[in-house]
């Protein structure tokens, strides 16, 4: 059993505030990615989980069992860092094999002649050498078992680290952006390996990134924190589709979400310039709301035909296999406005054109001009796990 269990975890550094009563549940045996920007507080967080950082306040339970006060070999886990932590003057092998012989063999059984002789060495040595090539396998790392990190690529490096951490078989796996130095191609490799260890092993995982990709597909849940304080935690869909706010809904996307200024008609609906939405908020008319759209929500119309909401000057288009993105110099907005569209499906457009958009009132967000989520009559999904920023809202398992 590995649950993990964080109650109100506060820490400062220098009078700073890094975590801001952070409270969390984690499933025994989820993958859980704390998704933010640099400088959030998500590696911090996950130190504290490890035991290499002591928290100001707050409990950390894993497993049942508060580890506030325990050392990090005492606290059932494994970490992967961003920046290897290997060993120069060992081979891939004994780096790998590390953790293993310090936690199988006897401080006798490690010397390096008279443990050899010793009774029943050689037969863990053998095992241990044994579960070094399986684990060294996996990752396509087994033809540098005999060479030193300094004679390795970044991203093979980054996979011996991986297999370090794999090898022990641990109940909670900690990962602080491990596929951050690896190229393009084998970050998506690497991250299929990771969600086939998971599955495999059946333990939890806490992975760190900032990369979006990696979150939404790893993840069980994810969990998106800003300014050191959990925003939200749901399932990475739900994240994405029903954003409890405006700033995750904005850090979540690529290309982002468009925001636009609009306000409530006398009539009812949503005004945006000379056009008309039909969403019902139940605010007061004239009241300010602001309207969010996620690229793909677009779809080209002629002007002025039914729904149209945006129009501007095409300022680049880009060509990504079955995606098309528009991006439009639109008027009344201070930011360019990108649409997705099917490449096979939309009409010829070129740089310096003029595009008409038009919306559908289901597929639009709706933010009050503070920020929060500004619930429609119209929206039948249910309400995403909004995090309280003085204590975190639980959830249950997510899988």
């Amino acid at each position: 059993m590995a649950a993990i269990s964080l109650d109100r975890l506060s820490k400062d550094y220098g009078g700073s505030p890094v975590l801001d009563a952070v409270s969390l549940d984690i499933e025994d045996g989820e993958f859980l990615t704390l998704l933010g920007p640099s400088g959030c507080g998500k590696s911090t967080l996950l130190r504290i989980i490890a035991g290499l950082e002591a928290q100001d306040s707050g409990t950390v339970v894993i497993g049942g069992l508060a580890v506030d006060g325990l050392r990090p070999k005492q606290r059932g886990v494994a970490m992967v860092f961003q920046s290897y932590a290997l060993y120069p003057h060992m081979t891939v092998a004994a780096n790998m094999a590390l953790p293993l012989k310090m936690r199988r063999l006897s401080p006798l059984q490690r010397l390096p002649i008279v443990g050899r002789l010793l009774a029943g060495t050689q037969a863990k040595v053998r095992q241990i050498e044994e579960d070094v090539r399986q684990t060294a396998s996996a990752l396509e790392i087994e033809h540098v078992l005999g060479r030193k990190p300094g004679e390795l690529s970044g991203g093979q490096r980054q996979r011996v680290a991986v297999g370090r951490a794999m090898v022990r078989r641990p109940s909670v796996f900690l990962m602080d952006e491990p596929l951050s130095n690896l190229d393009a191609k084998l970050r998506v490799t690497m991250r299929a390996e990771i969600k086939q260890l998971h599955r495999r092993l059946g333990v939890t995982f806490v992975y760190v990134t900032h990369d979006q990709a990696e979150a939404m597909t790893l993840s069980d849940r994810v969990a998106v924190m800003l300014d050191g304080k959990l925003r939200q935690v749901g399932r990475p869909l739900e994240i994405y589709a029903d954003p409890a706010e405006r700033r995750v809904a904005e850090f979540i996307g690529s290309p982002k979400i468009t925001m636009v200024e609009a306000r409530v008609g006398e009539g009812g609906g949503i005004h945006v310039g000379g056009h008309m939405l039909a969403i019902e908020t139940g605010r007061q008319p004239g009241s300010s709301v602001v309207l969010g759209i996620r690229p793909e929500a677009f779809t080209p119309v002629a002007s002025g035909g039914r729904g149209e909401l945006l129009a501007g000057r095409v300022r680049l288009v880009e060509h990504l296999g079955s995606d098309l993105y528009l991006h439009l110099d639109a008027e009344g907005q201070a930011e360019p406005v990108i649409a997705r569209l099917d490449a096979e499906r939309a009409p010829h457009v070129a740089a310096g054109e003029q595009i008409h958009l038009a919306v559908r009132a289901e597929r639009v967000l709706l933010f009050a001009p503070e920020g929060q989520r500004i619930r429609t009559y119209a929206d039948r999904r249910p309400p995403a796990a909004v995090v309280d920023t003085n204590v975190a809202a639980r959830r249950g398992h997510a899988r």
